[in-house]
C-alpha cells in the first residue's frame, strides 16, 4: 500500500504541474486587472507603476516561473485587491464552504440511501414510484431556482428560517464553525438542502439500481433460504455489496459540491471560497483565481486516493496495484 500511494503522489505532482500551466496560462491571458483596479482618474506614470508593482510588466513565461518557485514555497501569490497571501485569502474562508459542503453530503447520504434501498426492495409500490419521481425532479430543476424558492417559501412567506448570511459561529479544535448554535444551524439549513437536492437524487438512483442488481445473485436468494430476516439480508448482504459504487460518487461528489459551490453561495450570501472566487473573477484577481483553481484540483487529486484505499478496505478483491488513477 505504501508503495501505491508513493507511485499516485508522484503522479500527482507531474498533474499538478500540467494543471497549473493550463490554469496559469488560461487565466492570465485573458482580461487586464489594471483596467479594473486604477482609478479612471489615474495617470499613465501611476498606471505603469501599478504594473510594475503587481509583476505585470514581465513575460508570461517569467510570471510563470516565479509562481512555480514560489508555489514550491507555500506561497501561490499575492491578491491584487486585498494586498494579502491569495492562499491565506482562500483558507480563511474555507471552513465555511466545507461546513456546508459537510452538511450537504451528509443530508444526501442520509436521506438518498434509505430512500434508494425502499425504492430498490419495493419498485412497484406508490413510495418507490414517488420516490424515483423527485429524484427526477432533483436531476431537472436548477440548483439557482431551487435556492430562490427556498427563500421565498421557508424565509419570505413562513418566515421560519433566515435567507442569507452564515449566522453567528463558535470555535471547534480552532475553526469557527456554525452548527453548534441554533441561529447558524438554521443559517445553514437552507443553503445545504439546496446544494444537496442534486445529490440526494443521484444517491437514490444509485442506491435503487445497485439494490435491484444485488436481489438477483444467488447470495441474497441463499440468505433468504437460510430464513435471515430483511433487515440483515439488505444491511449485510445488500448494502454492503452495493457501497463501492455509492462511495465513489459519494467522494467525488463532495469534491464537486465544493468546487461549484459559487451559485448556492451567491444566493445565500454564504461566506465562502465560491463568494471570493466570484469576487475576484469580476475584479480580475488573478492571484486567487489561479489559488482556488490549484487548491481545487489537489483536493480532487487527494479524494481519488482516498477513494481508492477505501475501495481495497471494503472489498478485499480490489489490488491497490491493479488500481488505475
Amino acid at each position: 500500500m505504501i508503495v501505491f500511494i508513493v507511485r499516485r503522489l508522484l503522479q500527482s505532482l507531474l498533474v499538478l504541474l500540467i494543471v497549473s500551466l493550463l490554469v496559469f496560462a488560461g487565466v492570465y491571458a485573458i482580461g487586464n486587472p489594471v483596467d479594473v483596479l486604477i482609478s479612471p482618474e489615474a495617470t499613465q506614470a501611476d498606471r505603469a507603476a501599478l504594473i510594475v508593482s503587481l509583476g505585470l510588466d514581465q513575460p508570461l513565461w517569467t510570471q510563470y516561473l516565479l509562481f512555480l518557485k514560489n508555489a514550491l514555497h507555500g506561497n501561490l501569490g499575492v491578491s491584487f485587491a486585498y494586498s494579502v497571501p491569495a492562499l491565506g485569502l482562500i483558507v480563511e474562508r474555507m471552513p465555511a464552504t466545507l461546513e456546508l459542503a459537510v452538511v450537504a453530503i451528509l443530508i444526501a447520504i442520509l436521506t438518498g440511501i434509505p430512500l434508494g434501498l425502499w425504492a430498490g426492495m419495493k419498485p412497484k409500490t406508490a413510495a418507490g414510484k414517488t420516490i424515483m419521481g423527485l429524484s427526477i425532479l432533483g436531476f431537472s430543476l436548477p440548483t439557482f431556482w431551487v435556492g430562490l424558492m427556498l427563500i421565498m417559501v421557508f424565509a419570505v412567506s413562513l418566515g421560519w428560517l433566515p435567507s442569507s448570511g452564515r449566522g453567528p459561529t463558535t470555535a471547534l479544535f480552532g475553526v469557527q464553525v456554525s452548527f453548534l448554535t441554533w441561529e447558524g444551524l438554521k443559517h445553514l439549513l437552507l443553503p445545504a438542502l439546496n446544494l444537496s437536492l442534486f445529490n440526494i437524487a443521484l444517491v437514490i438512483r444509485l442506491t435503487r439500481a445497485g439494490a435491484q442488481e444485488a436481489l438477483m445473485q444467488d447470495y441474497v436468494k441463499f440468505a433468504r433460504a437460510k430464513g435471515l430476516s430483511g433487515p440483515r439480508i439488505i444491511g449485510v448482504h445488500v448494502l454492503k455489496n452495493i457501497l463501492i459504487p455509492i462511495i465513489t460518487v459519494i467522494a467525488l461528489q463532495f469534491g464537486s459540491i465544493i468546487a461549484f459551490a459559487i451559485v448556492t453561495e451567491s444566493i445565500f450570501a454564504w461566506p465562502g471560497m465560491g463568494k471570493l472566487i466570484i469576487d475576484s473573477i469580476r475584479i480580475l484577481d488573478r492571484p486567487v483565481i489561479v489559488a482556488y483553481l490549484m487548491l481545487i484540483v489537489t483536493l480532487f487529486i487527494f479524494i481519488n486516493l482516498a477513494v481508492d484505499i477505501i475501495y481495497s478496505l471494503l472489498d478485499p478483491r480490489v489490488r491497490l496495484s491493479e488500481v488505475k488513477g
